[in-house]
């Protein structure tokens, strides 16, 4: 049983680093698209470039930390306190029902990662035993 909860943890890190990993690439690759939309969003344009960046950063690195199992736990409680905002101010304001539901089911994962740790096919628990 315990391989089953290995690998199906493993599983769902890595899923749930597909949307992350991607989002955070995209904002790279097209950092003024990305800028552009984040003002069009109602962002105070002063404020938009280096949280554009933040953003990536953090998309990419907490993608990248779910995947390999590393600091997983930190990461999640990144992401999800990340997905707070980003879910009001870009799917509940102009009401964008499907990406909030998807947000907040992205967010009740994390937190069973926050909570249940990356199980044992993960770096943090090669570093602990």
């Amino acid at each position: 049983m315990k391989g089953w909860n290995d690998g199906g943890a493993l599983l769902g890190r890595i899923l749930m680093s597909v949307i992350f990993l991607g989002a955070g690439l995209s904002k790279f690759s097209n950092m003024t698209g990305t800028e552009h939309y984040m003002a069009a969003m109602g962002m105070p344009k002063g404020i938009v470039p280096p949280l554009a960046v933040i953003a990536a950063i953090i998309e990419v690195l907490g993608g990248l930390s779910l995947i390999l199992g590393f600091k997983v736990r930190i990461a999640a409680i990144v992401l999800f306190l990340f997905l707070i905002p980003v879910t009001i101010i870009f799917h509940v304001v102009p009401h964008d029902p499907i990406n909030t539901m998807k947000n907040l089911a992205i967010m009740g994962g994390l937190l069973i990662v926050a909570t249940q740790g990356p199980g044992g096919l993960s770096l943090d628990e090669r570093r602990s035993s």
